[in-house]
C-alpha cells in the first residue's frame, strides 16, 4: 500500500488537484461577494446558487433563438429570400404572400413543437427548485426551498430525502454519524452505500448551536465531474482534518435508514458533480435533414445557373427581335436587351423557384407526426405489467431510426432487472434448484420480509426436494451450507415490527440471506460480537469472533464464529479460484462440484464456493493475540492483516457451490442477436466493475466464447504497434497497416474490448499519459516533450478504429461524461448514426450526445426519459423501435422525397422548355391556379400515403429478416446517385409531356379547332399529370383503402378545380386572377386530345415497365430473397455456449464484482445502534471506546476457561445426537474421532452407496441415491473426460 500522505489522506507523490475552492460554514455574504473572470475584463458570481435551469428558451430569448435556428436551414433561407425578390413588381410573377403564408405556417408549426419540449422542461425545474428542505438560518433550521441554498450553508436531511446539493457530511443521527444513501437516480444501483462524518465533526456537533457556531473552512479542487473522487481539506479550530469521497453526499442520492443527517453545502446547482456531468441540449437533425440542407444548396446552384442562360437567351432574343420588327421599337424605349434580360433572370429565378415546394416541407412535418404517432400507438411495444406505453418524445427523428450503426447502452436497469436470484446450488456434489429467491432491491424497503415461521414460508417455483432435505435436516454438509448463508454476510437488518428489512453492500449477499431464509435459516439480528438466526424455528445465537472482510485482491469474506456448543467454526465464501486452492483435501464431491461450477457458467450465472472447516480454541487464541496486533500497526497493516486471514482460511472443507442470477429484462439476449444481425454494433457503457459487465455480456449473448477478449493491456499493444508500424513519430515513408493486421490470428469480428473508465481517461487525454512513467503510451514521447494535440487525435482515431472493429465494446467504471465523450468519438471518427439508451441521471449526458437518444420508463427517476428523443418501458422494445418502426419510416420518407421530387421535376420543368418557343420571356406555361394547387391537392395526397403506409415487408418479416436494416445504414433509398436519377426521371417525364403535345398540336388542331395556348397548357399539365400519378401507383408495394382513395381524391380535385378556376362566371368576376376559361372543358372534350395525353402516358410509362419487366426476365432476385437465402445459410446462436474444461473465465462473477462490505463497521460498532435514542448518543460513543484490546483479551481467557470446562460433555452430547449415524463405526471411533470429523462426513453421505455398489461405482451410486429420494428432481452432474475420476451416469429428471 503506498504511503499516505497525512495532511491529504493521499498516496505521496501522486498529484492532487489544487485546493483552489474554499468553503467557509455559514458565511454567505463572503460566498456571494466572490468573483471570478471568465472574459476580458468581465466576471461573475464564483459560487453558483442552487436553482436549475436546464430549459433552452426564457419568454424573452425564444422569439430569436427558435427564429434562427430554424433558419439554420437552408431551405428556410431559400424562401425568405424568394419572398424579399417578390415584393419587387418588376421581376414578380406571383405575389409575394402567396410564399409568405405558408413559410410562416411552416415556422410557426415547428416552433409550437419546440415551444411545447421547452416547456415541458421548465415545469421539470420548477418542480426541483422548489422542492423543500431544512436550512440553517441564524440559530434554528427553516423550511425553504431548494433554490435558496448557497454555498457555505448546512442542510439538514431526512430519512428519504433527496440530497439538493454536493454537501460534506458533517454528523448524522447514527451511531458514529453514519449516513446511508442510495444512489439509483445516480448510477442505477439499488445497493446502500454508506458515508460517515469526520470524528471531530461528528462528536462537536451534536446540537443546533454548535451547528451555528460551525466556522471551519474546507479547501478543496473546483468543481469537476469526476464522481468517484474527491480530494480536500478541512480546517477548524486550527486543526487540519483529510477529506475523500466517503465524506461526500452527492446531489442526487436519496437518504436511506437514516433519520437525520447534517451537511455542509460544497458545490451547489450547475458545481455540483451530476449536473457537471448532464451535458447540454443539443439540436438533433437527421441525416436526411443534412442532405435535404445541401441538395437545397444544388438545387438553387442548378436554378441559377438555368435562370442565367435563359436570361442570357433573352437578351440575344429580344435584340434580334428588336432588329427585325423595327415598328415596334417604341415598345423598348425605356428598356435595353441587357435591362430585359437582367429582368428576365429575376423572373425565371421566381418562376422556377416551385421546384423546391415549401408544401414537401409541411407535407414532411405531417409525416413525421402521424409516424411518431404509430409508434406511441404500438401495442407490442406496450408494457402491460407498469402501464406503460413507447413514447415518441420527438416527432422529428422518426427516419434516421432506420440507420442505427452503433447503440451505446447503460447496464443496470437498461439491460437488467437489478434484480438477484439464487437460481441453483451445488451441495455435497449435487445439483439443486433455487427456492426462489429473487428480490429487487427496487421494491419499496421492507417489502415481502415477514417473521413467519421458516417453516411456513412459501417458496416461489423451485426445488422442492432442497426443501424438503432442509427441512428433514439429515444431511450435515446441508446444515453447514445453509448455516453458512445465514452466518457468513454483512448484511444489516432492521425490525421493523412484523417485518424484516435486509440491507446489503451488495444485492448478491441480499440474495443469498433470502435463499437462508426461504430454506429454514433466518437471519434475525446481529450485535457487535453477536449474530442471531433462527434454524428450522430453533433461536441460536452464535459469538462473532472475526470477520474477516472482502476486498479486490482477496476475494473472499469469512466469519470466525463460536457455536451455541462452544465448538469455534471459520465460514468462508468467495471465488472458486481461491477458494478451490484452499481445500484440505480434493475428492469425488470437490471434482463434481467443480463441474458444476462449469455448467453454471455455461449458463451464465454468476457463482462462488462456500467451505468451512473448525478451529481449536488453542489455534485461535494465538492468531487472535497476533491479529489484535496487527491491529494496531502503523505501518503496513494491511499487509499484515492479509497474511493472517490467509492463514486461518486454510485446510478448508468445500461445502458447495452457489450460483446467482443477475436477472435480465425479458427478451434483452434476443434483442441484441437481432440487432447484431442487422450490422448494429451495441457498446455497454457502465460504472460497475469489469467482472459483473462481463458476466452481463455473457449472459445477454453480446460476448461469445469464441471472441477474444482484448482488455486494457492487449489494446495498448495493438497501438503501440500499429503506432510503429505506422512510424507516426519518426515521420517514415512506410506503408501503413490496419490495426486488424496487428493481431491476425483473430477476425475482428470475433474480437471484443473491455476497458475500463480510468483507461479511457489516460488514453484520450495524450497529456496526463506522458506525465506517468512506466504507462503503456510512453511510445507517444517524441524526445521528451509533451505529445501535441494532433498526435492526441490520431490515438483517439486509433482507438475508435480498433474498437468499431470489433464486434462488442464494454467499457467499465465509467462516468457520466465519459460516456458521452465515447458517443461524441464514435460521432466524430466514424460519422456513424448512434443511438444511447439508459434509465438513470448518469445516462442523461450520453442520451443529450447521441443522434437518437432512448429512456427506460424504470424506477429510477424521470432523468433521462425527460431528456429522451422516445421513451420505452423495455430494452427489448427496441428491436421492433428500430427493425419495424425504424426501417419503415426511413422507407418511407425516401419514398416521399423520391417522389416529391420526381412529381416537381416531371411537371414544373416544362416551364423551361416553353420558354425557348416563347422567346424566353418567362411568360408562365400553366394557369397560375395549376401551380398553386399541384403540389397541395394534385398530386400531395399519393405521395402522402405512401410516406405514412408503405412498406416493403410486413412487420413478422422485418423481425425474421434483421439484415434488411443494412440498406438504411448504406444510404441506399436516398442518396445522390438517387437524386441524380430522379431528377433525369423527372426531366424525361417533361420533356416527353411537353414535346409531345407540342409535335400534335404543331401542325393540326382538333375537332373543336383546339389549339390554342390555354388547351395547350391544359394538355401539357394533365400529360404530366398522369404520368406522376401512375408512376406511383406502380411503385406503391403497401396498398390499402387509403391509398386507393388518395389516388382517386387526386383525379377528383384535379377535374373539380380545374373546371372551378376556369368557369366563364368566375373569369368575368376576376379576369385577372383567372385567365383560362372554359380551357379545361374545350381541350378534354376533345378525343384527339385525350389521344394526344394517352400518347404521352403511355410514351412516360414504358421506361419504368421496361425496367419490371427486365427484372422479372432475368431473375433478379429481389433484397427479400437474397436476405431469406443467407438467413438459411447461417446457424443460430444458442444462449448457451461451452466453456472449456478447467477454464474459470466465467466463473465468479459475484465474488469479484462484490463490493467490500460493512465488516469493519459491525466489528467496531459504528453501524449498530442501541436502545438509547438520540438523547444517548454520547453514552453509545463511550461505549464504543470502551472495548479496548485488553478487555477483549480477558473476555477471550473467561471464555476459553468455560469452554475448555465443559468440553467433554459437548463432545458426549454430540456422540449422543450422531449415535444413530455412527452406531456401526463407534466401536471405531472414540473421542479423538471428532478431529476426523470431516472425513467422517463424507463416508456418511455414502453410506447406502458403499454398500450396494462400492465407492468405485459412481455410476450406481447417483443412480441408488435417486432411487432412495423417490423421485426427487435432484440433479446429479455428468463429468466430462477426466483420467482421475470414474465416469458418472446422469439419472434422468
Amino acid at each position: 500500500m503506498a504511503e499516505q500522505d497525512p495532511a491529504t489522506g493521499c498516496p505521496r507523490g501522486e498529484q492532487q488537484p489544487a485546493a483552489t475552492w474554499e468553503v467557509r460554514a455559514n458565511d454567505r455574504s463572503y460566498h456571494r461577494q466572490a468573483r471570478k473572470k471568465f472574459a476580458f475584463c468581465l466576471s461573475k458570481r464564483k459560487y453558483s446558487g442552487n436553482a436549475i435551469r436546464t430549459a433552452k428558451y426564457s419568454a424573452l430569448s425564444f422569439l430569436p433563438r427558435n427564429l434562427c435556428e430554424q433558419f439554420h436551414r437552408a431551405a428556410n433561407l431559400y424562401f425568405l429570400l424568394l419572398i424579399l425578390l417578390q415584393t419587387f413588381p418588376e421581376i414578380s410573377t406571383v405575389p409575394w404572400y402567396t410564399l409568405l403564408f405558408p413559410l410562416s405556417c411552416l415556422l410557426i408549426i415547428r416552433g409550437l413543437r419546440d415551444l411545447v419540449d421547452d416547456i415541458g422542461r421548465h415545469r421539470s425545474d420548477r418542480s426541483i427548485n422548489s422542492r423543500p428542505c431544512e436550512i440553517l438560518a441564524g440559530r434554528r433550521f427553516c423550511w425553504q426551498e431548494w433554490r435558496d441554498i448557497c454555498v457555505g450553508d448546512i442542510v439538514r436531511l431526512r430519512k428519504d430525502s433527496i440530497v439538493p446539493a454536493d454537501l460534506l457530511l458533517l454528523c448524522s443521527s447514527e451511531p458514529s454519524s453514519l449516513c446511508y444513501v442510495e444512489t439509483a437516480d445516480i448510477d442505477g444501483e439499488t445497493n446502500l452505500k454508506f458515508r460517515q462524518a469526520l470524528l471531530v465533526t461528528h462528536q462537536e456537533l451534536g446540537s443546533e448551536e454548535s451547528m451555528a457556531a460551525f466556522d471551519g473552512r474546507v479547501a478543496c479542487e473546483e468543481p469537476n465531474s469526476r464522481m468517484h473522487s474527491f480530494t480536500g481539506v478541512l480546517r477548524w479550530r486550527g486543526r487540519t482534518h483529510a477529506l475523500d469521497g466517503d465524506r461526500l453526499l452527492l446531489r442526487g442520492c436519496r437518504v436511506r435508514n437514516t433519520a437525520l443527517c447534517y451537511g455542509l453545502v460544497l458545490y451547489a446547482g450547475f458545481d455540483s458533480k451530476i449536473m457537471r456531468n448532464s451535458g447540454k441540449i443539443k439540436r438533433k437533425k437527421t441525416k436526411l435533414d443534412h442532405l435535404m440542407d445541401r441538395l437545397v444548396i444544388v438545387i438553387f446552384l442548378l436554378l441559377l445557373v438555368t435562370s442565367l442562360g435563359l436570361a442570357v437567351a433573352s437578351g440575344f432574343w429580344a435584340r434580334t427581335f428588336q432588329e427585325k420588327h423595327s415598328y415596334l421599337a417604341a415598345l423598348y424605349q425605356h428598356t435595353s436587351p441587357a435591362q430585359q434580360a437582367f429582368l428576365n433572370f429575376w423572373g425565371f429565378t421566381i418562376l422556377l423557384s416551385i421546384i423546391i415546394p415549401i408544401s414537401m416541407y409541411i407535407t414532411f412535418e405531417f409525416i413525421y407526426l402521424v409516424n411518431s404517432c404509430f409508434i406511441n400507438w404500438d401495442l407490442e411495444m406496450y408494457y402491460g405489467a407498469k402501464d406503460i406505453p413507447a413514447e415518441a418524445r420527438s416527432t422529428s427523428l422518426s427516419d434516421q431510426l432506420g440507420q442505427i450503426q452503433f447503440i451505446f447502452s447503460d447496464k443496470t436497469g437498461t439491460l437488467t432487472q437489478n434484480i438477484m436470484s439464487f437460481k441453483k446450488c451445488c451441495i455435497n456434489g449435487t445439483i439443486y434448484a433455487g427456492p426462489g429467491t429473487g428480490h429487487g432491491n427496487k421494491q419499496a424497503p421492507g417489502s415481502g420480509l415477514s417473521r413467519e415461521l421458516p417453516g411456513e414460508q412459501k417458496s416461489d417455483a423451485g426445488d422442492v426436494t432442497l426443501l424438503e432435505a432442509a427441512r428433514r435436516d439429515e444431511d450435515p454438509v446441508l446444515r453447514e451450507f445453509l448455516r453458512l448463508l445465514a452466518l457468513c454476510h454483512t448484511v444489516m437488518v432492521e425490525d421493523r415490527g412484523d417485518q424484516l428489512v435486509y440491507q446489503a453492500a451488495s444485492p448478491d449477499e441480499e440474495a443469498l440471506v433470502l435463499a437462508a431464509r426461504n430454506l429454514g435459516y433466518v437471519f434475525l439480528a446481529r450485535t457487535q460480537d453477536t449474530i442471531t438466526i433462527r434454524e428450522l424455528g430453533r433461536t441460536r445465537t452464535y459469538e462473532v469472533l472475526a470477520m474477516l472482510d472482502f476486498n479486490s485482491d482477496r476475494k473472499r469474506m469469512s466469519v470466525l464464529v463460536r457455536d451455541p456448543q462452544g465448538t469455534i467454526r471459520l465460514y468462508t465464501k468467495g471465488a472458486d479460484t481461491v477458494i478451490l486452492d484452499r481445500l484440505r483435501r480434493r475428492g469425488p464431491e470437490e471434482t463434481l462440484t467443480e463441474r458444476a461450477l462449469d455448467r453454471f457458467a455455461e449458463e451464465t450465472l454468476r457463482t462462488l464456493c462456500v467451505a468451512s472447516r473448525e478451529v481449536s480454541e488453542a489455534e485461535f487464541r494465538a492468531w487472535s493475540r497476533r491479529h489484535r496486533e496487527a491491529t494496531v500497526l502503523l505501518q503496513h497493516r494491511a499487509q499484515e492483516l492479509d497474511r493472517l486471514y490467509e492463514e486461518m482460511e486454510q485446510n478448508l472443507q468445500l461445502l458447495g457451490a452457489t450460483a446467482i442470477e443477475d436477472k435480465l429484462q425479458d427478451g434483452v439476449p434476443e434483442t441484441i442477436q437481432l440487432l447484431k444481425l442487422g450490422n448494429i454494433k451495441v457498446w455497454v457503457l457502465t460504472g460497475d466493475k469489469q467482472e459483473t459487465a462481463m458476466n452481463i455480456g455473457y449472459a445477454c449473448r453480446l460476448l461469445t466464447d469464441d471472441m477474444e477478449i482484448l482488455e486494457e493491456k492487449e489494446v495498448s499493444e495493438i497501438l503501440q504497434a500499429y503506432w510503429e508500424s505506422n512510424n507516426n513519430l519518426s515521420g517514415g515513408g512506410d506503408a501503413p497497416c490496419s490495426l486488424s493486421q496487428q493481431r491476425p490470428e483473430t477476425p475482428c469480428h470475433k474480437r471484443a474490448i473491455i476497458v475500463s473508465g480510468d483507461f479511457l481517461d489516460k488514453m484520450l487525454h495524450t497529456g496526463e499519459v506522458l506525465k506517468e512513467k512506466g504507462w503503456p503510451w510512453r511510445w507517444l514521447r517524441c524526445d521528451g516533450a509533451k505529445a501535441s494535440q494532433d498526435q492526441g487525435g490520431l490515438v483517439e482515431k486509433a482507438f475508435v478504429d480498433l474498437a468499431t472493429s470489433c464486434q462488442a465494446v464494454i467499457c467499465c467504471r465509467v462516468t457520466p461524461k465519459q460516456k458521452a465523450l465515447m458517443v461524441q468519438l464514435v460521432k466524430k471518427h466514424k460519422k456513424a448514426v448512434t443511438l444511447a439508451i439508459g434509465d438513470g441521471a448518469n445516462d442523461v449526458n450520453m442520451i443529450k450526445t447521441a443522434d437518437i437518444g432512448v429512456g427506460i420508463s424504470g424506477l429510477e427517476g424521470l432523468q433521462a426519459v425527460q431528456c429522451s428523443d422516445y421513451a420505452l418501458a423495455q430494452f427489448s422494445f427496441l428491436q421492433r423501435l428500430l427493425l419495424v418502426h425504424g426501417r419503415w419510416n426511413y422507407l418511407r420518407i425516401c419514398k416521399f422525397l423520391r417522389y416529391f421530387f420526381y412529381k416537381t421535376f416531371a411537371g414544373l420543368l416544362a416551364q423551361v422548355w416553353f420558354a425557348f418557343h416563347s422567346g424566353f420571356t418567362a411568360q408562365p406555361l400553366y394557369d397560375g391556379w395549376f401551380l398553386a394547387l399541384y403540389n397541395i391537392f394534385y398530386t400531395a395526397y399519393p405521395v402522402l400515403s405512401v410516406g405514412l403506409l408503405e412498406q416493403d415487408v410486413s412487420a413478422k418479416k422485418s423481425l425474421e429478416f434483421p439484415e434488411l436494416y443494412v440498406v438504411g445504414q448504406q444510404d441506399e433509398l436516398f442518396n445522390y446517385r438517387v437524386f441524380g436519377v430522379t431528377l433525369l426521371h423527372g426531366v424525361g417525364t417533361s420533356l416527353i409531356s411537353f414535346y409531345i403535345t407540342l409535335w400534335a398540336f404543331e401542325d393540326r388542331v382538333g375537332t373543336k379547332a383546339v389549339g390554342d395556348y390555354e388547351s395547350f397548357s391544359v394538355t401539357v399539365a394533365l400529360s404530366a399529370l398522369l404520368s406522376v400519378l401512375v408512376e406511383i401507383v406502380l411503385d406503391t408495394q403497401y396498398w390499402t383503402v387509403l391509398s386507393f382513395l388518395m389516388v382517386t381524391a387526386s383525379l377528383l380535385f384535379f377535374c373539380l378545380f380545374s373546371f372551378l378556376t376556369q368557369s366563364v362566371d368566375a373569369y368575368r368576376i376576376a379576369p385577372a386572377i383567372f385567365r383560362f376559361p372554359d380551357a379545361s372543358w374545350n381541350a378534354l372534350t376533345d378525343p384527339y386530345v385525350l389521344l394526344v395525353v394517352l400518347l404521352a402516358l403511355v410514351v412516360n410509362t414504358l421506361p419504368s415497365l421496361t425496367v419490371h419487366a427486365v427484372r422479372a426476365t432475368l431473375g433478379t432476385a429481389t433484397t427479400q430473397q437474397k436476405i431469406h437465402l443467407k438467413a438459411k445459410q447461417e446457424s443460430p446462436v444458442e444462449l448457451r455456449s461451452h466453456v472449456p474444461r478447467g477454464s474459470f473465465r466465467r466463473r465468479s462473477g459475484y465474488a469479484f464484482s462484490h463490493r467490500e462490505g460493512y465488516a469493519g463497521l459491525i466489528t467496531r460498532g459504528d453501524s449498530l445502534r442501541g436502545r438509547d435514542s438520540l438523547r444517548g448518543r454520547d453514552s453509545l460513543r463511550g461505549r464504543d471506546t470502551l472495548c479496548d484490546r485488553d478487555n477483549l483479551c480477558d473476555r477471550d481467557n473467561l471464555r476459553d476457561r468455560d469452554t475448555l470446562c465443559d468440553r467433554d460433555s459437548l463432545r458426549d452430547r454430540d456422540n449422543l445426537r450422531d449415535r444413530d449415524n455412527l452406531r456401526d463405526r463407534d466401536s471405531l471411533c472414540g473421542r479423538d474421532s471428532l478431529r476426523d470429523r470431516d472425513s467422517l462426513r463424507d463416508r456418511d453421505s455414502l453410506r447406502d452407496r458403499d454398500s450396494l455398489c462400492g465407492r468405485d461405482n459412481l455410476c450406481d451410486r447417483d443412480t441408488v441415491h435417486d432411487r432412495d429420494t423417490s423421485g426427487s428432481t435432484t440433479r446429479a452432474l455428468s463429468p466430462r473426460r477426466t483420467p482421475a475420476v470414474p465416469s458418472v451416469c446422469c439419472p434422468s429428471v
